[in-house]
């Protein structure tokens, strides 16, 4: 990780396009890419992201006190979550598995 800590911030983008891509494709049948409301949806993420007040000391959203997601925004990424989250350690293992220890040790937050 770079020491601003842009890395870890990378990492979380690339995890969430990496869910988003798997989503799309095995719901929407996307063939390569994403559907319009699928890419809208990677592009609020990673502004989100980017706008995030704790920057290099984020947490993994589901264990923050800051909801920076729009309600409806925020129920969509938890579906692809759902959908995406087994079928990660099968597509991306290294992602899967960096995405849980990030987590590790911290509480979710309901």
């Amino acid at each position: 990780m770079g020491k601003d800590g842009t890395t870890k911030l990378q990492e979380e983008k690339d995890t969430v396009s990496a869910m988003i891509h798997i989503y799309c494709k095995g719901r929407h049948g996307t063939a390569d890419g994403l559907c319009v409301d699928c890419q809208e949806l990677l592009d609020y993420a990673d502004t989100r992201l980017d706008k995030c007040p704790f920057g290099v000391d984020k947490p993994k959203c589901s264990n923050c006190k800051v909801h920076c997601y729009q309600p409806e925004q925020r129920e969509r990424i938890k579906e692809i979550m759902r959908y995406a989250g087994p079928r990660m350690i099968l597509k991306h293992p290294l992602k899967a598995v960096g995405h849980a220890l990030r987590g590790k040790g911290s509480r979710r937050v309901p």
